[in-house]
């Protein structure tokens, strides 16, 4: 899995154009030139980084970045600045970069930025899970799973988009024949998605199919 930035760039910016260099590393970046663009774009393209080159934007970045944070609470935020904002601060970038730097640099900032071995993450649409941190992230939002919940995710990840019948999942994660005590997996569904769901009571990805099990359109 290939990661996904978020470029904030002014369309006249003046500061080196790092994104094509970016891309021909094997970096999925997309650009836009504003703050909205890019709180516009957040939930969709759901990106592993947010870089707000505010030296192109002749701002400080605080506004955008602030607002960015508010919305997507676990994605990093890198800011670049120019030589005349050295020496500020700001609680919503996880990194500030100062122009001039070399694109080297900018890479080797990033890189701690970005999810670890991708063997161990499984993303459908905006979805992804870590398998080996037990974590899930969907829209910017993330949080932490059991080993139950993870596996229960995975499963319906791998079929994203089939239903799954309930005797099925009980057998595969619980590993029981014994499927009356629908309960369980009912608590482990709402559980799922308190995660995943932006109002798990009227649920986008993680269908109830009455009589048959569940779906998960990712």
């Amino acid at each position: 899995m290939k990661p996904r930035i978020l470029w904030i760039e002014g369309k006249r910016a003046e500061s080196p154009h790092f994104a094509p260099g970016l891309r021909k590393k094997g970096y999925i970046v997309e650009t836009v030139a504003t703050g909205n663009e890019a709180l516009d774009s957040v939930k969709d393209f759901d990106p592993d980084l947010i870089v707000v080159n505010a030296a192109s934007l002749r701002t400080s970045g605080k506004r955008i970045a602030r607002a960015l944070r508010t919305q997507s609470e676990s994605t990093p935020i890198l800011l670049i600045l120019d030589a005349g904002h050295s020496g500020i601060t700001d609680p919503n970038a996880d990194v500030l970069l100062v122009l001039p730097f070399t694109s080297r640099k900018l890479i080797n900032r990033i890189k701690p930025l970005l999810p670890g071995d991708s063997n161990h993450i499984l993303h459908k649409g905006v979805i992804r899970l870590d398998l080996e941190r037990k974590r899930v992230r969907c829209q910017g939002r993330e949080a932490t799973l059991t080993p139950r919940l993870a596996q229960l995710l995975k499963m319906l990840l791998e079929h994203s988009g089939e239903v799954i019948e309930r005797d099925e999942l009980f057998r595969q994660i619980w590993h029981t024949e014994y499927t009356l005590d629908t309960r369980t997996l009912d608590v482990h569904i709402s559980w799922l998605r308190q995660a995943i769901e932006e109002e798990p009571r009227k649920p986008r990805f993680l269908k109830t199919i009455r009589g048959v099990g569940y779906r998960l359109d990712a």
